[in-house]
């Protein structure tokens, strides 16, 4: 039996006309102690439609000295062992240093450098160079990032061409980026809950495979990717990520989420996701994989419908009113029909679960779900009788209204009252479904909080450039999302901090980074780095950002 450590660097091999993107892969044999050395190439599975890899045993390490012993079968060049010192400083620069500073000493403190270096020691440095350049020049392309380089000081310290960024991404494996993932996600292993959400990307390429038309959450036209994100409630950070077909619905991403998280071996996970990830599998498989939950669920569902009904006459009263948010309380503990499937056994196991269900009520937004309702309907009607139907709304106009035709009084529109009064009697409801969490008011704020995995779409499409993509192979896809999804956890951190500390009241995100990046840097050969001239207020900022000032090193 072998055991499989997740952690695995990547070289690059260039012979002749080709790059070969390699990474090494280190397993265990437990029975005898020995760790075998592997080279793993990544190559995409047109049957399968994902990134694969094929393993080749080198050697196996020395169990005193670490060293690789390769195989009497494989000639192993040494250039992939031997790694360069220290480039000393050749010529004077003079560079901007304060905000690359800042993501140095965050990458130290999130362990994103240490977990990039493990997974990616010949390349991590490129990577964190161009995940720098995404977040300080906002929606800039890759094309520019000569310039900055000239005038910043970063972690790769030299130009990257688009060429060479494009092979970069190319060479990211998926072994790698699960080594990532594995490394980040027992860091972010606190007792919170773990934000789960998806969100569409739209691309111009017609060439990648998984570019889809599906339900795009933005309206845009064209054919899309979908991208699940997992996000820490507390600290507000993301750590692992995947990509999805354009035309996969949000329901049905919950099982290979819960596959990857058994294999990451991720204990004590608890999830918080809106009701569109809701499905009786679903809440089966959750319970299946003993993963506490909180989720939105719909008002139409039979026994919600059951414990709305029973709570409706006293919800309202004054003792579940909760001034803090403005609305009505109520909770019921109810028991889920739980139904597994052991093929294995060829039969199914049933029992019933314990679950609590919060149902809360908002009088404005009561008010405001019949004004909306009151819109609609106008427009309805008004579309029935100037004979302009709108083909995306038929299931509506059968819904709430009766419509008659006669050739003397042509087209006769009266809405169906009873099917309106349903609807407006749920009006200013909504329901939470949890197997843990007791407090209406607890599940609503962490409920609540899930929202920052939108904002963090938001950073991803908007500061990040990532809107609609424009790359022409899978491998460059997946490799330049996994660069912007680096570059995204430091813009999560920085944007809680300054959250934290009330920063957002005198800085835009933008106006504090450019408050650190005009400070300057002074390179000369043979002498230590010389810090520029630095202000109070940058110091302060420093501080307030929790990161110890340049000047106090």
């Amino acid at each position: 039996m072998f055991y499989l450590y997740f952690c695995s660097f990547h070289v690059i091999i260039i012979t002749w006309n080709e790059v070969i993107a390699m990474s090494i892969v280190y397993v265990k044999n437990k029975r005898n102690g020995v760790t075998y050395v592997y080279k793993s190439t990544g190559y995409w599975d047109k049957e399968k439609q994902q990134s694969r890899s094929r393993r080749t045993c080198i050697g196996k390490l020395d169990s005193n000295t670490g060293v690789l012993i390769p195989s009497k079968r494989i000639q192993v060049n040494p250039a992939v062992d031997i790694k360069p010192g220290p480039v000393p400083v050749m010529e004077s620069k003079r560079l901007f240093y304060g905000a690359t500073y800042l993501f140095d000493a965050i990458g130290e403190k999130l362990g994103i450098t240490e977990d990039l270096k493990k997974c990616f020691p010949d390349t991590y440095k490129k990577m964190l160079s161009i995940a720098y350049y995404l977040i300080l020049e906002d929606n800039n392309p890759l094309s520019r990032f000569q310039k900055w380089s000239s005038l910043h000081k970063h972690p790769f310290g030299k130009d990257i061409p688009s060429q060479r960024s494009s092979d970069l991404f190319a060479s990211i494996t998926e072994d790698a980026r699960e080594c990532f993932f594995s490394f980040q996600g027992k860091l972010r292993m606190e007792q919170e809950y773990w934000a789960y959400d998806t969100t569409s990307i739209s691309s111009y390429s017609e060439s990648l495979k998984q570019v889809k038309y599906g339900v795009n959450k933005e309206n845009d036209p064209l054919p899309q990717i979908n991208l699940a994100l997992l996000f820490g409630e507390k600290s507000n950070l993301p750590f692992y990520y995947r990509k999805l077909a354009g035309n996969i619905s949000d329901v049905k991403t919950v099982k290979n989420l819960l596959a990857d998280m058994d294999f990451f071996a991720f204990k004590k996970i608890k999830l918080v996701m809106d009701r569109g990830f809701y499905s009786e599998e679903n809440i089966n498989g959750l319970y299946q994989n003993h993963i506490k939950f909180l989720i939105g669920v719909k008002l139409s569902l039979k026994y919600v419908k059951k414990e709305l009904e029973n709570a409706r006459g006293t919800i309202q009263n004054w003792s579940n009113f909760n001034p803090q948010y403005n609305l009505y309380t109520s909770t019921s503990m109810i028991n889920w029909q739980y139904v597994q499937d052991r093929p294995y056994k060829g039969d199914t196991l049933s029992g019933e679960r314990r679950a609590y269900l919060h149902i809360y009520f908002n009088k404005e937004k009561e008010t405001e779900d019949a004004y909306k309702l009151n819109r609609l309907l106008i427009r309805l009607k008004d579309e029935l009788e100037s004979v302009k139907r709108n083909p995306e709304h038929e299931k509506q106009y059968v819904k709430y209204f009766e419509i008659k035709s006669t050739p003397k009084r042509g087209i006769t529109v009266t809405a169906k009252q009873d099917v309106i009064d349903e609807a407006v009697k749920n009006y200013g409801y909504f329901t939470l479904l949890s197997n843990e969490i007791k407090d209406p008011i607890e599940a609503l704020e962490i409920y609540r909080n899930k929202d920052l995995v939108e904002k963090a779409f938001g950073n991803l499409k908007e500061r990040l450039n990532f809107r609609r993509m424009e790359v022409s192979s899978e491998l460059s896809l997946d490799g330049k999302l996994f660069v912007e999804f680096i570059a995204l956890i430091y813009l999560s951190y920085l944007k809680k901090t300054m959250q934290d500390k009330n920063l957002f009241k005198s800085h835009t995100m933008q106006g504090l980074l450019d408050e650190f990046d005009v400070i300057e840097c002074f390179e000369q050969p043979g002498r230590e780095l010389r810090l520029g001239e630095i202000t109070k207020r940058q110091i302060e900022l420093y501080e307030q950002m929790e990161i110890l000032s340049p000047t106090l090193l």
